[in-house]
């Protein structure tokens, strides 16, 4: 269960947030001003800029499930300036998400997941999932995505949610 809770919606969104990407470079173009403006937004003084956010979008993702897997995550060294370094570490998440399989959770659920900033204390890999990296993935993609559209990037819902699994 935490592997369909997890890998698959990450996959999806990181690829919906590689269109936000591209269309607020797009708006930038139109607009005549530098993406830099954008990758370097926030919504209040005292938040973390567009870049940052991704930064941790990717990172909540990756780091989330390696540390439920045990597969070793790829390291950035957070020092992403240009929309080209973004688009780098949002696919590099992605190829690491598409090597892991529903098997790689075995065991997961009951896992104690710990980190530094937690000190002595730690979640099972089922809390872990469901308090902390579902709901830290999406409001940081939620930032981006608010930031941008703060900004006038010509997006919505729709890309934000990406393409739905209709059925007839």
């Amino acid at each position: 269960m935490l592997f369909e809770s997890t890998v698959p919606q990450f996959i999806k969104m990181l690829t919906n947030l590689n269109v936000l990407i591209e269309k607020s470079e797009a708006f930038a173009q139109i607009k005549k001003f530098e993406i830099d403006v954008l990758l370097n937004s926030r919504l209040a003084p005292d938040q973390f800029h567009l870049i940052r956010q991704v930064q941790i979008v990717c990172d909540t993702a990756k780091l989330g499930v390696s540390r439920l897997t045990g597969k070793e995550a790829p390291a950035h060294a957070d020092t992403e300036k240009s929309l080209a370094e973004v688009k780098e570490r949002i696919n590099s998440t992605v190829t690491y998400l598409k090597k892991i399989t529903a098997n790689d959770f075995a065991g997961a659920e009951t896992k104690h997941i710990k980190t530094p900033r937690w000190e002595d204390q730690y979640l099972t890999g089922f809390d872990y999932v469901q308090h902390h990296v579902i709901p830290n993935f999406y409001f940081h993609m939620t930032t981006v995505y608010s930031i941008l559209r703060h900004n006038g990037v010509d997006i919505g819902k729709k890309d934000y949610l990406g393409s739905l699994p209709f059925k007839k």
